[in-house]
Order: structure tokens, then sequence, then C-alpha cells
């Protein structure tokens, strides 16, 4: 089977040393990426640390295939504990750093400790120096990079950042790459800052020699040819979808329709798309560069989830609004999903949905800890008791936009996901929407085979994490590609993508984590609900708890 190369870099930020050692054994059961990372955080991250804490551990990782250019592979990984939902967390970027990442020649890096000066890292194939940066207290993203880049003349494709949020420890403060790509859910972005760490950035000419099989050229020729509507209105282009079926989440969740959809859909950001965005080698290309030259916005997105979150959910019909609550996400260094509805529930408290200013002054004070901001910070499931509104999230990770009391294979899927409400765990709803064309969709309502099915896409889509292929392949890649490239069949690839579904599971289990985390704040508007999460229980081959009975990483080798 394919899989990464490279030693393990361990960072120590507060002995400021470093360490490498052989995990070829890791690398070759869990293929890289995702995958790789979980099996180390399981095994080096002790089962009662803080997230918060100088125990816990951050890692960064890439897939074997980082070392191709075929399109789709532009993204990495980062692992830690997260401090949103207290359970193990991978999140994913795309952009252009993994290439960078891969070049310094490390199969994984891991950080750990706590600084007591604000640092940042510099990896590259000869050594890591730490540099410390005092005149970066509070700097956004984009000053970050600008400092790199005059400083050391590196681009922003090498960087890795956390902006005031990450630094000021809010609990969904992401990590900014290539300045406006997110490693976004489940504030890994805090780890940073509880390091001391301000930025890593990657260089080298070390890139591990892997062959690729030459289906990569024939997904990179459909990539380019393909034309979807993606590589005009990217993600947002499900947005009039959502809203027909009942399924796009207006003013915080109590509404599941907006009546002014029109003004912040697909269209309209096509409308302000001003150029071609893509992520490293990608023909792809459905990234969404944006701008308002009457009102000077300019950002990248936003994507549908942010749509939602700081569209619908807080009842703005004005796309330009809705780019420049992303912008400001992107420069203080937040989720936009978990941020837009953090907000979206204050403004139910407030009876202010659809104030635009109040929305705008209140991202910048959750990113700075200001008054009212500071109790955002927490995330709406820590907030919600004290504002007076419903907790909809599932482990305190906020509700992405695929409504799942509409899809209910996606609610199920929301619910037994070791992230919390994500949507890209699984990505089952793309199974429920009534798309043409697509014969293997599941109805909307009801559960019928769909735990089953739920579990599959689980494990396909950690698989994807672990080699790493971007979601957005579905169309191009399948089992076929994947055998050939990865050098082993399909369903031992699946297994894979099992085995790191039940090392996360495991993990939170020994913090607490049981069949009572795996619900929803509307739960009872699905029927026969609690079947269907037994039944998922029963595929996985875990107890009717939702409990791993025991799980196990390879353990690098000895140097």
């Amino acid at each position: 089977m394919l899989h990464a190369e490279g030693p393990l870099l361990t960072i120590d930020v507060g002995e400021r040393t470093t360490n490498e050692e052989a995990i070829e054994d890791v690398l070759a059961e869990f293929i890289g990426g995702r995958g790789v990372a979980t099996a180390l955080a399981h095994d080096r991250i002790p089962f009662d640390a803080d997230p918060l804490g100088e125990e816990n551990r951050l890692y960064l990782t890439t897939g074997p295939m980082q070392t191709s250019q075929m399109s789709f592979t532009g993204r990495m990984n980062a692992t830690a504990l997260s401090p949103l939902t207290d359970g193990l967390c991978s999140s994913n970027a795309g952009g252009f750093m993994s290439r960078n990442f891969a070049g310094a020649g490390y199969g994984a890096v891991e950080i750990v400790g706590e600084s007591d000066a604000l640092l940042v890292l510099h990896v590259t194939d000869s050594g890591t120096e730490f540099e410390e940066v005092p005149t970066l207290e509070g700097a956004t993203s984009s000053e970050v990079t600008e400092y790199v880049a005059e400083e050391r003349d590196l681009s922003e494709e090498h960087v890795a950042c956390i902006g005031p949020a990450g630094e000021n420890l809010v609990r969904f403060a992401s990590i900014m790459t290539t300045e406006s790509r997110a490693f976004g859910r489940g504030g890994l972005g805090a780890v940073l800052g509880s390091k001391n760490v301000k930025a890593i950035t990657f260089d080298g000419d070390s890139h591990p020699e892997i062959e690729i099989d030459e289906v990569q050229m024939d997904v990179h020729r459909e990539a380019a040819t393909n034309d979807h509507i993606m590589k005009r209105q990217g993600t947002t282009s499900v947005t009039d979808l959502a809203n027909e079926v009942n399924g796009l989440p207006t003013r915080y969740f109590s509404e599941q329709q907006f009546e002014g959809v029109e003004g912040i859909n697909g269209d309209r950001v096509e409308e302000k798309k001003y150029k071609k965005g893509t992520c490293s080698a990608c023909a792809f290309a459905c990234k969404l560069p944006t701008k308002d030259d009457e009102r000077g916005v300019e950002t990248e997105g936003p994507e549908f989830e942010t749509v939602m979150a700081f569209g619908s959910n807080c009842a703005v019909d004005d796309i330009v609004d809705v780019m420049q609550s992303n912008e400001l996400c992107d420069q203080f260094g937040l989720d936009t999903i978990s941020c837009g509805n953090t907000v979206a529930g204050y403004l139910a408290s407030e009876d202010a949905f659809g104030d635009t200013e109040l929305i705008h002054e209140t991202v910048e004070k959750i990113a700075y800890r200001d008054g009212i901001g500071d109790t955002l910070a927490e995330g709406i499931g820590r907030a919600a008791e004290e504002l007076g509104v419903d907790n909809f999230t599932v482990k305190n990770l906020s509700f992405a936009g695929h409504e799942g009391r509409t899809l209910h294979g996606q609610g199920l899927a929301y619910a037994v996901s070791n992230r919390g409400a994500d949507h890209m765990y699984s990505t089952f709803y793309a199974w429920e929407y009534p798309l043409v064309g697509k014969d293997d969709a599941f109805p909307q309502s009801g559960f019928e085979g769909k735990p089953e099915a739920v579990a599959r896409q689980e494990n396909a889509r950690a698989l994807e994490d672990c080699g790493i292929v971007c979601r957005f392949s579905r169309g191009v890649m399948n089992p076929e590609r994947y055998e050939a490239l990865l050098e082993a069949d399909y369903e031992d690839l699946l297994e894979v993508g099992g085995r790191v579904v039940e090392l996360e599971r495991h993990f939170n289990n020994q913090r607490g984590f049981d069949r009572a985390d795996d619900t929803l704040p509307y739960v009872d508007q699905l029927e026969g609900f609690d079947d269907a999460l037994t039944e998922y229980y029963g595929v996985r081959g875990w107890s009717d708890e939702g409990v791993v009975e025991s799980a196990s990483a390879p353990a690098p080798a000895d140097d």
C-alpha cells in the first residue's frame, strides 16, 4: 500500500528542542494525513490532557498524493485535542502549503509544550529555527504573512498562522494558511495559541520520491475539462436547492427557509467573483476570489457554509455583508461556521437579526474577547444558557448548513461524528439531496439503510483524508482509481478509514464520550433515530453505548 514517507519531527516549544524518530509502521498502516496524525495522537496525547495545556500535541501531516501533481491534492491535515469539543479533532485545509510541507522531508510534524515567548517556527529540510516575534502580538493573518515575506522571503504559500483569536484562545479559532484557507473546525488555532506559537513556515527540497500511477493524469485531465457549476459558484451552488427542500438554517435554526435567499445565493457570489482561484496543482479551480469595488470589500469566498452561518442564520440578505463577515474571520483567524452560528445565537438573544453593523462588531469582539465577545468566544454550546437560546451543537461543534431535520441521514451523521456537527465527516447530505442523475441516492426522510451507509461514507472520507484527496473529487475519483493510486484493494483501503474512525472514537471514549453525546437538539423530531443509532453502533462493532472496547495504533519505531 502506497503511503507517505519521512520521520516524525517533534518540536518542543517549551524546551526549544527538536527530535526525529522513525514512524514507518504508522505510515504503512495509516497511509498519511489524518490517519497517521490520529494514530500518533491516540498514542502520545494523554487521555486526560487539557486541550489548552502543554500536554496537548498538534500534528501537521500530508499524504502520498502531495508528492504528485494530480488535481484535488492541494490539501493537508491538522490534528489535536479540541478545546471546543474536548475530543480528538482533525481539520483539513486547502491552499498551497502542502507541497512546501512535503519539501521539508517529514512524514509528520508534532508540536508540544508551551513557549514563554511568542514564536514563529521555521521548519526546513536542514533544521528548525525558533524565532521570537514580540512585534507580531495581535497581528492578523495577512500581517503575519507580510512579515514572513519581508523578513524571510517566503510567500504566503509557506505559512500557517493564527490571528488574534488564536492568541486569545477563542475556542473556535482557526489556523490560517495561504492567508485565506483555514484549518477551521474544532478550534485548533487556540491550541497553537496556548503554545504561544504565532506561525509555522515550511520550506525545502527534500520531497520524498514516491511513484504515483499514471491514472493521476486522467484525474487531472477530467478536472480540467469538467464543466461543473462549482467552478463558477463553489459550494454556494447548493444554496437555492437547500432552501427549496426546506433545508437552509435560518434565524438561528428557528426556520428552515430564508425569504432573502436570492441576495446570498450562488448567482450573487458568481457576480462578485473576479478571477479564478484554486489549490496547489488543481485544475478544478473551485475557489472564489470575490470583491465589491463600491464598498471596498475583497475576500476569498464565501462558501455555502459561511453563506448559511452569516447569511440566512443571521437573516442577512446582502452577499457583500456576508463577504465582509468572511474576510473578518479570515483576518482574525476564526472558523466562519462556528463564528457565524454563535453570532446568530447572540442576535436571537437580542432580537437583532439582520443587524450587519452589530454582526461585524461582534466578530471583532469575539476575536479579542471584548465584552460579550468573551462569552461568545467559548462557543455557542457553552454560551447558549447564558444567552437564553437553544444549544444547537453536537459535542459543542455547531451545525453546518445541510439541515438534518430535512436530510435525516445527515442528521444521524452529525450525531455520530466524532468531530461533532460537521458535514465533511461523512458528506452524507450528498446522498440525500434530490440531484439529477444520482442513482444511488436515499430518500430524505427516514433511516432505512442509512446507518450502514453512513459508516461506509465515514470510512471513505477518512480514506480521502489519509491520501490526502479533496472532497470535491467525488465526480472524478472512483474505487478503481484509488486502487491504482494507493496500490491496494478498495475494501482494504476502506478498512484503513474505519480504523481511523475507531481510534478517534476510542480516544474520546476514554474522555467520557458515549451514546449520550451522539444526539441532536431536534432528536424528538426524527422518528426512528434511536433504533438507527443502535444499528450504526452494530455496524461498527461498538457497544450499544457507543463505546469501543479496545483500540491500538502501532507505536513509532525506536531510532
